[in-house]
């Protein structure tokens, strides 16, 4: 018996990737919504499942654990009928480890929270021109990858848990930074592709939220 809680809040890009890999697998789940913009993610409670105080969070049972990759390997690993998502070939995998990697460091920690922290946590009405160059930068690379081996999705041609990973965080992004579709024809077909699946609709909702709060921020880019 699956026996799911994940804690997270939509507009969180990593809650969104799990939430699509939950839908991927057909799984039910309790969803409990933490809202780290009032710091409930500090509460005593929150603390001492999870003392890194982050989201999302996944318990299974007495299991528990967070981070979105570290989650979505794991739901894979134990409920998926086959490895399609995580394949199981050496090669394989460690192109999809790869494209996680790149979205914990380059995308998300680099590009994406480093901007969101100062717009969104911080109230700063001006950012430094290099965090939207970072984004720019994701950007560059994305369409690289893409282009490398012409591929349907962002670690070959079949859907991985690297494509979740990926689009919850790009399709947050284009709060700063539209995306050119003719500089990016490859990222935005690769986009229109992943927002054409049904378990799209599991990140389309809180990236909406998403660039309402940073719009909303009226922030300006500093010079």
């Amino acid at each position: 018996m699956v026996n799911l809680t994940l804690y997270g809040l939509d507009p969180s890009p990593p809650t969104r990737a799990v939430k699509m890999t939950l839908a991927a697998l057909q799984l039910a789940y309790k969803y409990v919504n933490v809202n780290v913009l009032k710091a409930e993610q500090l509460s005593p409670a929150y603390l001492q499942k999870n003392p890194q105080h982050t989201v999302p969070m996944l318990e299974d049972g007495p299991a528990r654990f967070w981070d979105s990759h570290a989650i979505m390997a794991y739901l894979v690993r134990k409920y998926a009928k086959d490895d399609a998502l995580y394949p199981k070939n050496f090669y394989k995998r460690a192109l999809v480890d790869q494209r996680l990697h790149f979205e914990s460091g380059v995308v998300f920690a680099h590009a994406l929270i480093s901007i969101t922290r100062m717009v969104l946590f911080l109230g700063q009405t001006k950012v430094p021109k290099e965090r939207i160059q970072a984004i720019v930068e994701a950007y560059d690379f994305v369409e690289a990858f893409l282009n490398q081996e012409d591929h349907e999705y962002i670690a070959g041609d079949q859907l991985t848990i690297a494509d979740f990973s990926l689009i919850s965080s790009i399709s947050s992004m284009v709060a700063y930074v539209e995306i050119d579709p003719v500089k990016y024809p490859k990222l935005r077909a690769w986009m229109r592709r992943m927002e054409q699946l049904p378990v799209y609709a599991e990140n389309a909702e809180g990236a909406r939220l998403f660039i309402a709060s940073v719009k909303k921020a009226k922030f300006t880019v500093a010079e």
